[in-house]
Protein backbone atom coordinates (compact mmCIF):
# COMPACT_ATOMS: atom_id res chain seq x y z
CA UNK A 1 0.00 0.00 0.00
CA UNK A 2 1.47 3.33 -1.07
CA UNK A 3 1.55 5.88 1.77
CA UNK A 4 1.39 9.67 1.79
CA UNK A 5 5.09 9.85 2.77
CA UNK A 6 6.04 7.65 -0.17
CA UNK A 7 4.10 9.91 -2.52
CA UNK A 8 5.85 12.99 -1.13
CA UNK A 9 9.18 11.28 -1.81
CA UNK A 10 8.18 10.27 -5.33
CA UNK A 11 6.96 13.78 -6.06
CA UNK A 12 10.24 15.27 -4.81
CA UNK A 13 12.15 12.90 -7.10
CA UNK A 14 10.02 13.99 -10.06
CA UNK A 15 10.67 17.65 -9.29
CA UNK A 16 14.39 17.05 -8.89
CA UNK A 17 14.62 15.29 -12.26
CA UNK A 18 12.30 17.73 -14.06
CA UNK A 19 12.54 21.23 -12.63
CA UNK A 20 9.24 22.92 -13.56
CA UNK A 21 11.06 26.21 -14.12
CA UNK A 22 13.35 24.67 -16.72
CA UNK A 23 11.14 21.98 -18.27
CA UNK A 24 8.58 22.38 -21.03
CA UNK A 25 5.07 21.86 -19.60
CA UNK A 26 4.23 18.92 -21.88
CA UNK A 27 7.52 17.20 -21.08
CA UNK A 28 6.82 17.64 -17.37
CA UNK A 29 3.30 16.25 -17.68
CA UNK A 30 4.55 13.21 -19.56
CA UNK A 31 7.18 12.60 -16.88
CA UNK A 32 4.54 12.95 -14.18
CA UNK A 33 2.33 10.39 -15.90
CA UNK A 34 5.23 7.96 -16.28
CA UNK A 35 6.09 8.39 -12.58
CA UNK A 36 2.60 7.22 -11.62
CA UNK A 37 1.60 10.62 -10.22
CA UNK A 38 -1.07 11.57 -12.77
CA UNK A 39 -3.97 9.77 -11.09
CA UNK A 40 -2.44 7.71 -8.29
CA UNK A 41 -5.40 5.33 -8.01
CA UNK A 42 -4.89 4.07 -11.58
CA UNK A 43 -2.74 0.95 -12.06
CA UNK A 44 1.06 1.15 -12.39
CA UNK A 45 2.10 1.84 -15.96
CA UNK A 46 -1.11 3.75 -16.68
CA UNK A 47 -0.31 6.95 -14.83
CA UNK A 48 -0.91 5.60 -11.35
CA UNK A 49 0.44 3.49 -8.52
CA UNK A 50 -2.64 1.58 -7.41
CA UNK A 51 -2.81 3.90 -4.38
CA UNK A 52 -5.97 5.14 -2.63
CA UNK A 53 -7.70 7.86 -4.63
CA UNK A 54 -7.71 10.18 -1.62
CA UNK A 55 -3.91 10.43 -1.73
CA UNK A 56 -4.04 12.32 -5.03
CA UNK A 57 -4.45 15.50 -2.99
CA UNK A 58 -1.00 14.93 -1.46
CA UNK A 59 0.65 14.88 -4.89
CA UNK A 60 -1.36 17.84 -6.16
CA UNK A 61 -0.43 19.97 -3.15
CA UNK A 62 3.29 19.23 -3.49
CA UNK A 63 3.30 20.02 -7.20
CA UNK A 64 1.26 23.20 -6.80
CA UNK A 65 3.69 24.44 -4.12
CA UNK A 66 6.57 23.85 -6.55
CA UNK A 67 4.86 25.79 -9.35
CA UNK A 68 4.48 22.73 -11.58
CA UNK A 69 2.15 22.98 -14.61
CA UNK A 70 -1.19 21.20 -14.58
CA UNK A 71 -2.99 19.60 -17.50
CA UNK A 72 -5.71 22.28 -17.71
CA UNK A 73 -8.43 19.89 -16.50
CA UNK A 74 -11.33 22.15 -17.49
CA UNK A 75 -10.21 21.96 -21.12
CA UNK A 76 -10.02 18.15 -21.13
CA UNK A 77 -12.83 17.42 -18.68
CA UNK A 78 -14.65 14.96 -20.94
CA UNK A 79 -11.51 12.91 -21.36
CA UNK A 80 -10.60 12.95 -17.68
CA UNK A 81 -14.06 12.58 -16.22
CA UNK A 82 -15.81 10.28 -18.70
CA UNK A 83 -13.56 8.61 -21.28
CA UNK A 84 -10.69 7.66 -18.97
CA UNK A 85 -12.72 5.79 -16.30
CA UNK A 86 -14.59 3.93 -19.04
CA UNK A 87 -11.43 2.95 -20.92
CA UNK A 88 -9.80 1.86 -17.67
CA UNK A 89 -12.71 -0.39 -16.77
CA UNK A 90 -13.60 -1.87 -20.18
CA UNK A 91 -10.67 -1.21 -22.50
CA UNK A 92 -8.11 -3.74 -23.64
CA UNK A 93 -4.54 -3.37 -22.42
CA UNK A 94 -3.60 -2.05 -25.84
CA UNK A 95 -6.39 0.55 -25.72
CA UNK A 96 -5.35 1.68 -22.26
CA UNK A 97 -1.72 2.12 -23.31
CA UNK A 98 -2.67 3.96 -26.49
CA UNK A 99 -5.24 6.39 -25.16
CA UNK A 100 -4.71 7.20 -21.48
CA UNK A 101 -1.34 8.98 -21.54
CA UNK A 102 -2.10 11.59 -24.25
CA UNK A 103 -5.60 11.96 -22.80
CA UNK A 104 -4.23 12.92 -19.39
CA UNK A 105 -1.47 15.20 -20.67
CA UNK A 106 -3.98 17.08 -22.82
CA UNK A 107 -2.28 16.22 -26.10
CA UNK A 108 -5.51 14.66 -27.32
CA UNK A 109 -8.88 16.22 -26.49
CA UNK A 110 -11.95 13.98 -26.25
CA UNK A 111 -15.64 14.54 -26.89
CA UNK A 112 -18.78 12.47 -26.37
CA UNK A 113 -20.98 11.30 -29.26
CA UNK A 114 -24.06 10.06 -27.40
CA UNK A 115 -27.10 12.32 -27.83
CA UNK A 116 -29.01 12.58 -31.11
CA UNK A 117 -31.87 14.75 -32.39
CA UNK A 118 -34.27 11.88 -31.65
CA UNK A 119 -32.43 10.39 -28.66
CA UNK A 120 -31.70 12.85 -25.89
CA UNK A 121 -33.47 11.98 -22.67
CA UNK A 122 -34.33 8.59 -24.19
CA UNK A 123 -30.72 7.92 -25.16
CA UNK A 124 -31.31 4.21 -25.77
CA UNK A 125 -33.49 5.15 -28.76
CA UNK A 126 -30.39 6.29 -30.68
CA UNK A 127 -30.43 5.60 -34.41
CA UNK A 128 -26.79 6.00 -35.48
CA UNK A 129 -25.90 2.70 -37.16
CA UNK A 130 -22.66 0.77 -37.11
CA UNK A 131 -22.52 -2.04 -39.67
CA UNK A 132 -19.74 -4.62 -39.53
CA UNK A 133 -17.53 -4.92 -42.58
CA UNK A 134 -14.55 -7.13 -43.37
CA UNK A 135 -13.07 -9.82 -41.19
CA UNK A 136 -9.85 -10.90 -39.53
CA UNK A 137 -7.29 -8.20 -38.72
CA UNK A 138 -9.01 -5.77 -41.08
CA UNK A 139 -12.42 -6.12 -39.41
CA UNK A 140 -14.21 -2.88 -38.78
CA UNK A 141 -17.48 -0.98 -38.70
CA UNK A 142 -19.03 1.60 -41.00
CA UNK A 143 -20.91 4.26 -39.05
CA UNK A 144 -23.65 6.59 -40.30
CA UNK A 145 -25.75 8.96 -38.24
CA UNK A 146 -26.01 12.31 -36.51
CA UNK A 147 -25.04 13.38 -33.00
CA UNK A 148 -25.88 16.63 -31.25
CA UNK A 149 -24.95 18.80 -28.22
CA UNK A 150 -21.35 17.64 -28.54
CA UNK A 151 -19.07 19.78 -26.38
CA UNK A 152 -15.50 20.26 -27.67
CA UNK A 153 -16.10 18.34 -30.92
CA UNK A 154 -14.34 21.20 -32.76
CA UNK A 155 -11.23 20.58 -30.65
CA UNK A 156 -11.35 16.82 -30.24
CA UNK A 157 -9.08 14.17 -31.69
CA UNK A 158 -11.14 11.28 -30.26
CA UNK A 159 -14.75 10.64 -29.29
CA UNK A 160 -16.53 8.03 -27.24
CA UNK A 161 -19.38 6.89 -29.48
CA UNK A 162 -22.58 4.91 -29.01
CA UNK A 163 -24.01 3.30 -32.15
CA UNK A 164 -26.66 0.70 -32.91
CA UNK A 165 -25.17 -2.57 -34.12
CA UNK A 166 -28.34 -4.70 -33.96
CA UNK A 167 -31.75 -3.20 -34.79
CA UNK A 168 -33.51 -6.56 -34.34
CA UNK A 169 -33.34 -6.60 -30.53
CA UNK A 170 -34.83 -4.23 -27.91
CA UNK A 171 -33.24 -0.82 -27.92
CA UNK A 172 -31.00 -1.22 -24.85
CA UNK A 173 -29.54 -4.50 -26.12
CA UNK A 174 -28.47 -3.54 -29.63
CA UNK A 175 -25.97 -0.78 -28.81
CA UNK A 176 -22.17 -1.00 -28.94
CA UNK A 177 -19.49 1.37 -27.68
CA UNK A 178 -16.67 2.68 -29.90
CA UNK A 179 -13.78 5.09 -29.95
CA UNK A 180 -14.07 7.32 -33.03
CA UNK A 181 -11.23 9.28 -34.62
CA UNK A 182 -12.63 12.77 -35.16
CA UNK A 183 -10.11 13.45 -37.94
CA UNK A 184 -11.34 10.57 -40.09
CA UNK A 185 -13.08 11.20 -43.46
CA UNK A 186 -16.84 11.42 -43.08
CA UNK A 187 -16.78 13.26 -39.71
CA UNK A 188 -18.42 16.67 -40.17
CA UNK A 189 -18.50 19.00 -37.14
CA UNK A 190 -20.85 22.00 -37.29
CA UNK A 191 -21.25 24.65 -34.57
CA UNK A 192 -24.47 25.14 -32.62
CA UNK A 193 -24.80 28.72 -31.41
CA UNK A 194 -26.25 28.99 -27.92
CA UNK A 195 -28.20 31.51 -25.90
CA UNK A 196 -24.86 32.95 -24.74
CA UNK A 197 -23.75 33.71 -28.30
CA UNK A 198 -21.02 31.07 -28.13
CA UNK A 199 -20.89 27.71 -29.87
CA UNK A 200 -19.28 25.44 -27.31
CA UNK A 201 -21.64 22.70 -28.51
CA UNK A 202 -21.70 21.13 -31.95
CA UNK A 203 -23.69 18.77 -34.12
CA UNK A 204 -21.65 15.98 -35.68
CA UNK A 205 -22.60 14.18 -38.88
CA UNK A 206 -21.07 10.75 -39.47
CA UNK A 207 -21.14 9.57 -43.09
CA UNK A 208 -19.49 6.28 -43.94
CA UNK A 209 -17.01 6.65 -41.08
CA UNK A 210 -14.94 3.50 -40.72
CA UNK A 211 -13.94 2.45 -37.22
CA UNK A 212 -11.59 -0.52 -36.79
CA UNK A 213 -12.90 -3.27 -34.55
CA UNK A 214 -9.84 -2.69 -32.37
CA UNK A 215 -11.50 0.58 -31.35
CA UNK A 216 -14.61 -1.14 -30.03
CA UNK A 217 -14.84 -0.89 -26.24
CA UNK A 218 -16.26 -4.03 -24.64
CA UNK A 219 -18.35 -6.71 -26.33
CA UNK A 220 -20.75 -6.13 -29.21
CA UNK A 221 -24.18 -5.28 -27.78
CA UNK A 222 -22.79 -4.27 -24.38
CA UNK A 223 -22.72 -0.55 -25.17
CA UNK A 224 -25.61 0.44 -22.93
CA UNK A 225 -24.09 -1.23 -19.88
CA UNK A 226 -20.71 0.35 -20.56
CA UNK A 227 -22.34 3.75 -21.11
CA UNK A 228 -23.67 3.67 -17.54
CA UNK A 229 -20.09 3.93 -16.30
CA UNK A 230 -19.55 6.95 -18.54
CA UNK A 231 -22.81 8.63 -17.54
CA UNK A 232 -22.36 8.04 -13.80
CA UNK A 233 -18.87 9.52 -13.98
CA UNK A 234 -20.18 12.45 -16.02
CA UNK A 235 -22.72 13.33 -13.34
CA UNK A 236 -20.09 13.16 -10.63
CA UNK A 237 -17.73 15.30 -12.73
CA UNK A 238 -20.42 17.98 -13.13
CA UNK A 239 -22.09 17.90 -9.73
CA UNK A 240 -19.31 16.69 -7.45
CA UNK A 241 -16.53 19.13 -8.25
CA UNK A 242 -14.20 19.95 -5.37
CA UNK A 243 -14.58 23.59 -4.30
CA UNK A 244 -13.49 25.44 -1.15
CA UNK A 245 -16.02 26.87 1.25
CA UNK A 246 -17.64 29.91 -0.39
CA UNK A 247 -16.06 28.98 -3.70
CA UNK A 248 -17.54 29.12 -7.17
CA UNK A 249 -20.78 30.99 -7.83
CA UNK A 250 -21.68 31.61 -4.19
CA UNK A 251 -18.25 33.17 -3.68
CA UNK A 252 -18.83 35.66 -6.51
CA UNK A 253 -22.26 36.53 -5.13
CA UNK A 254 -21.03 36.92 -1.54
CA UNK A 255 -18.16 39.15 -2.66
CA UNK A 256 -20.57 41.44 -4.52
CA UNK A 257 -22.83 41.57 -1.44
CA UNK A 258 -19.96 42.65 0.82
CA UNK A 259 -18.56 45.17 -1.67
CA UNK A 260 -21.87 46.81 -2.63
CA UNK A 261 -23.94 47.53 0.52
CA UNK A 262 -26.16 49.95 -1.39
CA UNK A 263 -27.66 46.98 -3.30
CA UNK A 264 -28.82 45.10 -0.22
CA UNK A 265 -32.42 44.43 0.74
CA UNK A 266 -33.87 42.21 3.43
CA UNK A 267 -35.48 39.87 0.89
CA UNK A 268 -32.24 39.47 -1.08
CA UNK A 269 -30.36 38.86 2.18
CA UNK A 270 -32.64 35.97 3.07
CA UNK A 271 -32.15 34.42 -0.37
CA UNK A 272 -28.39 34.87 -0.15
CA UNK A 273 -28.30 33.10 3.22
CA UNK A 274 -30.35 30.22 1.82
CA UNK A 275 -28.10 30.01 -1.22
CA UNK A 276 -24.96 30.03 0.94
CA UNK A 277 -26.37 27.20 3.07
CA UNK A 278 -27.37 25.17 0.01
CA UNK A 279 -23.93 25.68 -1.52
CA UNK A 280 -22.25 24.44 1.64
CA UNK A 281 -24.53 21.40 1.82
CA UNK A 282 -23.70 20.59 -1.82
CA UNK A 283 -19.97 21.05 -1.16
CA UNK A 284 -20.05 18.64 1.79
CA UNK A 285 -22.19 16.19 -0.15
CA UNK A 286 -19.60 16.29 -2.92
CA UNK A 287 -16.87 15.47 -0.39
CA UNK A 288 -18.86 12.47 0.79
CA UNK A 289 -19.42 11.37 -2.79
CA UNK A 290 -15.69 11.54 -3.49
CA UNK A 291 -15.03 9.43 -0.40
CA UNK A 292 -17.42 6.82 -1.77
CA UNK A 293 -15.57 6.98 -5.08
CA UNK A 294 -12.35 6.19 -3.27
CA UNK A 295 -13.62 2.69 -2.53
CA UNK A 296 -15.60 1.91 -5.69
CA UNK A 297 -17.25 3.03 -8.91
CA UNK A 298 -19.75 5.91 -8.97
CA UNK A 299 -23.36 4.85 -8.77
CA UNK A 300 -26.71 6.58 -9.24
CA UNK A 301 -26.00 8.81 -6.22
CA UNK A 302 -24.11 11.09 -8.60
CA UNK A 303 -27.45 11.97 -10.17
CA UNK A 304 -28.49 13.71 -6.95
CA UNK A 305 -25.32 15.80 -6.88
CA UNK A 306 -25.74 16.87 -10.49
CA UNK A 307 -29.44 17.64 -9.98
CA UNK A 308 -28.67 19.81 -6.94
CA UNK A 309 -25.82 21.57 -8.75
CA UNK A 310 -28.06 22.55 -11.67
CA UNK A 311 -30.80 23.90 -9.43
CA UNK A 312 -28.37 25.86 -7.26
CA UNK A 313 -26.47 27.33 -10.21
CA UNK A 314 -29.68 28.67 -11.71
CA UNK A 315 -30.87 30.08 -8.39
CA UNK A 316 -27.57 31.80 -7.61
CA UNK A 317 -27.09 33.30 -11.06
CA UNK A 318 -30.68 34.58 -11.00
CA UNK A 319 -30.08 36.12 -7.58
CA UNK A 320 -26.90 37.80 -8.82
CA UNK A 321 -28.73 39.46 -11.71
CA UNK A 322 -31.46 40.69 -9.34
CA UNK A 323 -28.90 41.98 -6.85
CA UNK A 324 -27.10 44.00 -9.54
CA UNK A 325 -30.42 45.45 -10.78
CA UNK A 326 -29.87 47.43 -14.00
CA UNK A 327 -26.21 46.45 -14.08
CA UNK A 328 -27.19 42.80 -14.17
CA UNK A 329 -28.99 43.27 -17.48
CA UNK A 330 -25.80 44.12 -19.32
CA UNK A 331 -23.98 41.57 -21.44
CA UNK A 332 -20.29 41.76 -22.24
CA UNK A 333 -20.02 40.18 -25.66
CA UNK A 334 -22.48 38.22 -27.83
CA UNK A 335 -20.02 37.71 -30.65
CA UNK A 336 -20.05 34.22 -32.13
CA UNK A 337 -17.07 32.26 -30.79
CA UNK A 338 -16.06 28.63 -30.27
CA UNK A 339 -14.49 28.51 -26.79
CA UNK A 340 -12.21 25.80 -25.46
CA UNK A 341 -13.93 25.71 -22.06
CA UNK A 342 -16.84 27.08 -20.04
CA UNK A 343 -15.70 29.89 -17.75
CA UNK A 344 -18.41 30.77 -15.23
CA UNK A 345 -16.22 32.74 -12.84
CA UNK A 346 -14.33 34.80 -15.42
CA UNK A 347 -17.37 36.28 -17.16
CA UNK A 348 -20.10 38.77 -16.25
CA UNK A 349 -23.37 38.14 -14.43
CA UNK A 350 -25.41 38.13 -17.64
CA UNK A 351 -23.31 35.35 -19.12
CA UNK A 352 -23.53 33.27 -15.94
CA UNK A 353 -27.31 33.68 -15.84
CA UNK A 354 -27.80 32.55 -19.44
CA UNK A 355 -25.23 29.73 -19.36
CA UNK A 356 -26.67 28.24 -16.15
CA UNK A 357 -29.90 27.50 -18.02
CA UNK A 358 -28.07 24.65 -19.73
CA UNK A 359 -27.06 23.04 -16.44
CA UNK A 360 -30.45 21.35 -16.09
CA UNK A 361 -30.14 19.80 -19.56
CA UNK A 362 -26.49 18.81 -20.08
CA UNK A 363 -25.17 15.66 -18.45
CA UNK A 364 -28.69 14.27 -18.12
CA UNK A 365 -31.78 16.47 -17.85
CA UNK A 366 -33.12 17.16 -14.37
CA UNK A 367 -36.33 15.28 -15.21
CA UNK A 368 -34.40 12.11 -16.13
CA UNK A 369 -32.18 12.45 -13.05
CA UNK A 370 -35.27 12.56 -10.84
CA UNK A 371 -36.41 9.28 -12.41
CA UNK A 372 -32.98 7.75 -11.73
CA UNK A 373 -33.06 8.87 -8.10
CA UNK A 374 -36.61 7.62 -7.64
CA UNK A 375 -35.99 4.20 -9.19
CA UNK A 376 -32.36 3.39 -8.37
CA UNK A 377 -31.80 5.23 -5.09
CA UNK A 378 -35.22 5.32 -3.43
CA UNK A 379 -36.41 2.03 -4.92
CA UNK A 380 -39.74 3.39 -6.18
CA UNK A 381 -41.60 1.55 -8.96
CA UNK A 382 -40.26 2.16 -12.44
CA UNK A 383 -42.28 4.09 -14.98
CA UNK A 384 -44.16 1.88 -17.48
CA UNK A 385 -42.14 1.35 -20.66
CA UNK A 386 -44.17 -0.06 -23.51
CA UNK A 387 -41.14 -0.51 -25.78
CA UNK A 388 -38.94 -2.33 -23.28
CA UNK A 389 -39.19 -5.72 -25.02
CA UNK A 390 -39.93 -4.51 -28.56
CA UNK A 391 -37.21 -4.77 -31.24
CA UNK A 392 -35.78 -1.30 -31.90
CA UNK A 393 -36.72 -1.40 -35.59
CA UNK A 394 -40.40 -1.90 -34.64
CA UNK A 395 -40.56 0.80 -31.96
CA UNK A 396 -42.25 4.14 -32.58
CA UNK A 397 -39.86 6.94 -33.41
Amino acid sequence: MTTADELVTRTAELLAAHDPAATEPLEFLRARFDAGLAWVHFPPGLGGLGAPRALQAVVDAELAAAGAPDNDPRRIGIGLGMAAPTILRYGTEEQKRRFLRPLWTGEEVWCQLFSEPGAGSDLAALATRAVRDGGGPDAGWTVDGQKVWTSSAHLARWAILLARTDPDVPKHQGISYFVCDMTDPGVDVRPLRQLTGEAEFNEVFLTGVRIPDAHRLGAVGEGWRIAQTTLNNERVAIGGQRTPREGGLIGILAETWRRRPELRTHELHQRLLQGWTDAEVLRLTGERLRQQLAVGQPGPEGAAAKLAFARLAQELTGLEVELLAEEGLGYGDWTMSRPELVDFTGRDAGYRYLRAKGNSIEGGSSEILRNIIAERVLGLPAEPRSDKDVPWKESAR
